[in-house]
């Protein structure tokens, strides 16, 4: 697909690359394969490292469709604070959250069993301790941002949801009994996208995304308490859907339009995840 057709710019470094990526030091365009993560955004190569503003940020064009100025991983991590600071102030103080809300939404494979299906989604809202929904805000932040500018509010969003239910299926396929909480699920989700922008954008998978889905992955065998299976359901229903976004590997994920195709693919990856933790759970009932 051409580069008028899709109104991208290409990468400063690699002209034939086209990206909706772009350094947060000097605006230029980047692909995934010369960005380097940063705690204020993206940098390019020659930008790594350094926090000195060479030239304002170039101003790229963008869709109404896909415009984004990471609105919705903001609204996200807002979401989430807020659901935080409820839950702390209902339960034992900022370390030990807990009370209705907590209880209502927490993920916990009976009480899905006796329907209550929602928090299949309502458990991506909550988290342990400080330390847990700081990490899980800060990763959301690193990558939601760059792959939000990348794919656009919409496909962002449900890319998030879909990835947070199959997190959620996932959880309930490994540890059906245990009380599951957090975001990770949808941030595995989030890098699992950033894993397949990276191949559509360098034409190769083992790069960026692929050695911090593989880093990610280790801790979550080593560090007690930690769903594995919430991870990898995660990852793989993020994969699927940017998959579905970029018509299985015959378009570009972003902004293009995805179609009734890729629409009734990332319905379905939803309804899989569902169908798959009913059967998981309702011998639990």
């Amino acid at each position: 697909m051409s580069t008028t057709q899709t109104g991208l710019p290409t990468c400063y470094r690699h002209p034939d690359r086209e990206t909706g990526l772009s350094c947060s030091e000097c605006g230029r365009p980047i692909c995934a394969e010369c960005m380097t993560p940063a705690a204020v955004g993206l940098r390019c190569p020659d930008h790594a490292g350094t926090r000195r503003v060479v030239k304002p940020p170039r101003v790229v064009r963008r869709t109404s469709r896909g415009a984004t100025d990471a609105l919705v991983t903001k609204s996200l991590i807002a979401a989430n604070v807020i659901v935080y600071l409820i839950t702390a102030s209902q339960g034992a103080g900022l370390n030990s959250p807990g009370g209705t809300l907590f209880a209502k939404w927490a993920l916990f494979g009976p009480l899905v069993a006796q329907g209550d299906w929602w928090r299949l989604i309502t458990a991506a809202f909550l988290h342990a301790s400080v330390l847990h929904i700081g990490l899980n805000m800060y990763v959301l932040w690193i990558i939601g941002a760059p792959v939000e500018h990348y794919l656009g509010r919409s496909r962002f969003l449900a890319l998030y949801f879909v990835s947070g239910l199959a997190g959620s299926a996932g959880a309930l396929v490994v540890t059906p009994l245990a009380v599951t909480v957090g975001a990770s699920g949808a941030i595995f989700g989030i890098l699992g996208a950033l894993l397949i922008i990276e191949w559509q954008t360098t034409g190769r998978l083992a790069g960026n995304a692929m050695t911090w889905i593989v880093i990610n992955l280790a801790l979550s065998f080593v560090i007690s308490n930690v769903s594995i299976g919430g991870h990898i359901g995660g990852l793989i229903g993020g994969i699927l859907v940017t998959l579905a976004f970029a018509n299985w590997g015959r378009g570009s994920a972003a902004y293009g339009r995805v179609g009734a195709l890729g629409v009734f693919a990332v319905v379905a990856i939803a309804v899989a995840s569902v169908a798959v933790a009913y059967f998981k759970v309702r011998g639990y009932a």
